[in-house]
């Protein structure tokens, strides 16, 4: 599912680029092109798991380099390898559709619903603005920081919980569920842009929003205005990407559906807590910036939860217990000969290292 939904949106970006006269950028240029970025990114993520047990071993061998070698092939065989490889692959090419789909909607569709949006807000408030209220309960400047902090944490913890949930040992099908989750939001929250274009409360009432410290939060938002401007300017004359948009949340949907999966399938209550902790913060911090309106979190909870759903039926997560259970007998069987296959190798190599030496003359 995950790479079906690579394709459909990558389909869908290239056509609204040829149909605009645009081309499909790489939204994130400055690491290289993607031919590069991708191969580096596995290579890290591979790097991680094997350097470390490779460096273990080596204080006992006297060949380092043929210790990663060995570790590489003993923990990434090409059946664990390329699931990884398409994951990664399939979780990229959707989330360029989606930035370059993002950056086309202020052409496609140049109208905003924001009074539509602000009056839902006030109407839910009862008449005062969201983000006024939590000025007032929160105050404008510690609060600005710390919240900050966690909403821009989002920018590292999609990759990172992503490279995570690949590397992670014996939990290929949960890392297929949160890859094929993640593709869906990226593709669902395209389409709520176009469903509601909208700028956020930040840019259209921009005056509520002045008494706030200033924040790494602030100086984005002021970014992503002029790239914005530039866009429409000149929409071919510029290498800028726009990347406003506010219907629906994307930062609630996609930490919520961190958050879900960690609740079905990780055993420790402490990263259960921590990720539902921050999905609270990132909620009140999408509000207390104007990037959201309420109803843009309350979407994005639609999509997170639409997400897991689809995500874990694709997966084969809904299938009869009987099936469910011999799957999972035969992942945890291929782990299990994995971990053998590796123990086995780690004797025969201490007995070859403790093998004494036999001179030429035979003494």
């Amino acid at each position: 599912m995950a790479v079906a939904v690579a394709l459909v949106t990558g389909a869908v970006a290239v056509v609204c680029a040829v149909a605009l006269g645009q081309p499909v950028r790489d939204p994130d240029g400055f690491l290289g092109p993607t031919y590069v970025r991708l191969p580096l990114i596995a290579a890290l993520l591979l790097g991680l798991d094997v350097l470390p047990r490779a460096a273990l071993r080596a204080r006992t061998s006297r060949a380092p380099a043929r210790e990663v070698v060995a570790v590489a092939r003993e923990r990434w065989p090409w059946r664990r390898l390329r699931p990884v490889l398409v994951g990664l692959a399939a979780f990229y090419v959707t989330y360029v559709a989606y930035r370059n789909l993002k950056h086309y909607l202020p052409l496609l569709r140049p109208g905003v619903v924001d009074d539509e949006l602000e009056a839902t807000d006030r109407a839910l408030t009862g008449g005062a603005a969201p983000a006024e209220l939590l000025h007032d309960l929160l105050g404008t400047d510690v609060a600005a920081h710390v919240l900050s902090s966690v909403y821009l944490a989002f920018l590292v913890f999609v990759p990172a919980s992503l490279g995570l949930a690949l590397v992670a040992r014996g939990r290929s099908r949960d890392a297929s569920w949160y890859v094929t989750a993640l593709c869906l939001n990226w593709a669902l929250g395209t389409a709520s842009y176009y469903v509601l274009p909208s700028r956020g409360p930040v840019y259209a009432q921009w005056q509520l929003f002045r008494d706030l410290a200033e924040t790494g939060t602030s100086r984005l938002q002021d970014s992503l205005l002029r790239s914005r401007l530039l866009v429409l300017a000149d929409p071919e004359g510029t290498e800028r990407l726009n990347s406003i948009a506010a219907f629906a949340s994307l930062h609630v949907s996609i930490v919520f559906t961190a958050a879900l999966i960690a609740q079905f399938t990780l055993r420790s209550v402490a990263v259960r807590a921590a990720l539902w902790v921050f999905f609270a913060l990132t909620v009140v911090a999408t509000v207390y910036f104007g990037w959201h309106y309420i109803v843009d979190d309350v979407a994005g909870l639609a999509i997170g939860a639409a997400s897991v759903l689809l995500a874990a039926w694709g997966t084969g997560r809904f299938r009869g217990r009987a099936e469910r259970a011999r799957a999972d007998g035969t992942e945890q069987d291929g782990a299990e000969q994995d971990g053998a296959e590796v123990d086995a190798v780690a004797r025969l190599r201490r007995a070859l290292r403790r093998r004494p030496q036999v001179s030429p003359s035979g003494s």
